[in-house]
C-alpha cells in the first residue's frame, strides 16, 4: 500500500444528507471489502485505494461515508477495523434480529443451511411447512413448526424477520399475517412483488429470473460485439 493517504472530508453536524436507496444497497459491498482488507492485515486505507479495489470512484465513497459521518481521518484516511465496526452497526450485524423461514421446501430447507444469517448476525428460530408433511421435524437444528402455529409463536418470541420460501399463491397471504404480527421486515424470494409503506414492514423483494436474465442479456451482447456488432 502507498502512502499517498488522501484528506477525508466528514461533513458535519446538520449538513449530513439522508442515505439514498442507493448509498443503502452499496454498503454490504463496503462491509465485503472491508472484510478482505482485514483478513489481509491492513489497518487503513485512503479513499483512492478503496475506490481503486471497488471500481468506483473516490468521490462516490467519500459522498456515500459522508452520509453517516465520514469516518475518516484527514492526513491519514480510513482506520479500516473502525470503519468495518461502523458499517456493521449501520446494516444491524449487532442488531441480534431473529429471523423465521416460510416454506419447507426445497428452497427453505436449503437457506436455512446457509451460515450466511450467522454471519451477518440473524438467527433462524424456526422454519413453518405450509403443507404439513415436515412439522415436528427439525431442519439442521432448527425446528419445523406448521403455518398454523405461525400467530403463537411469533406471539411467543420476539421475530423480526420472515424468509418467504413457501408457495406463489400464498405469499401476499402469508405476507399480510407477518404485518399484523408486527414484524419489522420480510425477505421475499418468491417472484411476487409486495409493496408495505415504511411504517407497516420493510421488504426486500428477490428476483433471482431477473438477475439470471441480466447474465443472459450480457452473454449476449458479448456475442454480439465479438461478431463485430457495435454497442
Amino acid at each position: 500500500m502507498n502512502n499517498d493517504v488522501k484528506n477525508e472530508v466528514e461533513i458535519k453536524g446538520n449538513e449530513r444528507p439522508d442515505p439514498s436507496p442507493a448509498v443503502i444497497r452499496r454498503l454490504p459491498r463496503y462491509y465485503r471489502y472491508l472484510c478482505e482488507l482485514i483478513a489481509r492485515g491492513i489497518t487503513r486505507i485512503s479513499s483512492n485505494e478503496l475506490a481503486h479495489m471497488m471500481h468506483v470512484t473516490a468521490s462516490q465513497i467519500r459522498q456515500d461515508l459522508n452520509c453517516f459521518g465520514g469516518f475518516g481521518q484527514q492526513g491519514y484516511g480510513y482506520n479500516v477495523n473502525y470503519l468495518f465496526a461502523k458499517i456493521s452497526d449501520i446494516l444491524g450485524v449487532s442488531a441480534g434480529f431473529k429471523a423465521i423461514i416460510i416454506g419447507a421446501g426445497d428452497l427453505g430447507r436449503a437457506l436455512v443451511h446457509l451460515s450466511m444469517f450467522e454471519k451477518r448476525g440473524v438467527d433462524i428460530c424456526a422454519l413453518f411447512d405450509t403443507s404439513n408433511e415436515a412439522e415436528g421435524k427439525d431442519c439442521a437444528g432448527v425446528p419445523v413448526y406448521s403455518i398454523d402455529e405461525l400467530e403463537k409463536f411469533c406471539e411467543e418470541n420476539q421475530v423480526d424477520i420472515a424468509v418467504l420460501a413457501c408457495p406463489k399463491h400464498l405469499v401476499k397471504d402469508i405476507a399480510a399475517r407477518c404485518v399484523s404480527l408486527g414484524l419489522k421486515g420480510l425477505w421475499n424470494y418468491m417472484g411476487v412483488e409486495l409493496e408495505y409503506s415504511d411504517k407497516d414492514i420493510i421488504v426486500e423483494n428477490m428476483h433471482l429470473g431477473d438477475s439470471l436474465m441480466i447474465l443472459n442479456c450480457r452473454i449476449c451482447r458479448n456475442i454480439s460485439c465479438d461478431d463485430g456488432e457495435s454497442e
